[in-house]
């Protein structure tokens, strides 16, 4: 009887040792609820390790350098996915795995960086414009002159440290496309961002330079939507909108890197993502759009009319992705390096 108790109390204490399953997640900053992430923990009984980047070259650096055996679950954009899964970098999707695929609003499951969402979950969606305290452009256009026309702007800003979108606001505001491989227009798109560098206060990603804005030594910035819309819930003197030139769309996804230590248990993450209720938190968190078609009817209304959160369908028809360009990405690289250099 003591020696079968013994044994039982041996089997116990061993399996109270066997450590947790972790996940292992690249994320932007601030990108996720604390609160989802102890919920998804609890409910597989894992533990989540997060580790965050600011910039999108840092993700991609990172992931081709040999960090797809690192991480489980990465976050890639529209402009980036399409480069890591050409890579091998990213692991197609087991959809028959991840039911809740089903949940994905039609308009963003077939989009041409990622049909069929063969490598990316859609997660979260929104804009780049700029952002800025309130007041003291009054009586001036919403344009991106604010950014890159002396004249129109003689006030601190900042310069978005993220190649696509920074690029693609000076082409919108010549008329181009963000997403143009004629060297002309990136030639004079250069020419307005070398002018905008050297009046401006430096290159910030979109988190810094929502703070320094709100933190006022700055007073206006190239930013993203959810990172605007959190900084003027916080302080109602600042303000978000789309140049009238137009601007960038993104769409952020859920991705599994190709030598993902813990693929099933990523799996089940991407699938707890997307459930509806968990969806509409995650968008309330972040004051992202959510492509879940399912968790938009529990969003509260004041987001879902929001126009710096969902614009209207004039500003809609304004914007553009930014697409992987293959071998003309380089145009875009090599304009950078000497921007930041020059």
């Amino acid at each position: 009887m003591i020696k079968t108790l013994c044994t039982a109390l041996l089997l116990l204490l061993a399996g109270c040792s066997q450590p947790k399953p972790q996940l292992n997640v690249f994320v932007w900053s601030e990108y996720l609820d604390p609160a989802v992430i102890a919920e998804f923990e609890k409910q597989f009984n894992c533990r989540v390790v997060l580790d965050y980047y600011e910039d999108p070259e840092s993700m991609m650096a990172k992931l081709v350098a040999g960090g797809d055996s690192l991480y489980d679950v990465v976050f890639p954009s529209n402009s980036n996915l399409p480069a890591l899964a050409n890579r091998g970098v990213l692991a197609p999707l087991r959809r028959d795995r991840i039911p809740n695929l089903a949940n994905i609003d039609p308009g963003f499951t077939n989009a041409p960086f990622d049909p069929g969402n063969r490598f990316g979950a859609p997660y979260q969606w929104g804009t780049t414009g700029i952002y800025a305290r309130a007041g003291k452009d009054k009586g001036l256009d919403e344009s991106w002159a604010l950014v890159f026309d002396s004249a129109a702007n003689s006030r601190k800003f900042l310069l978005i440290d993220d190649p696509r979108s920074c690029v693609g606001a000076a082409l919108k505001y010549r008329g181009h496309s963000l997403n143009t491989a004629d060297p002309r227009q990136l030639a004079e798109a250069m020419e307005i961002l070398a002018r905008a560098k050297e009046r401006c206060l430096g290159f910030e990603g979109s988190v810094g330079a929502r703070n320094r804005v709100l933190s006022r030594s700055a007073d206006l910035a190239i930013a993203y939507s959810v990172d605007a819309v959190r900084g003027i819930e916080e302080d109602p003197g600042t303000r978000f909108f789309i140049p009238k030139e137009g601007g960038e769309i993104w769409l952020d996804c859920l991705s599994i890197p190709a030598r993902a230590p813990h693929p099933d248990l990523a799996e089940k993450f991407i699938n707890f993502m997307l459930e509806p209720r968990i969806a509409a938190r995650t968008a309330e968190y972040n004051r992202a759009a959510t492509p879940n078609a399912a968790a938009r009817g529990l969003l509260d209304r004041s987001m879902l009319e929001n126009p710096a959160i969902y614009p209207p369908a004039d500003v809609m028809r304004r914007l553009e992705y930014a697409n992987d360009l293959g071998t003309d990405n380089r145009l875009y690289e090599e304009l950078w390096t000497k921007l930041k250099a020059r």
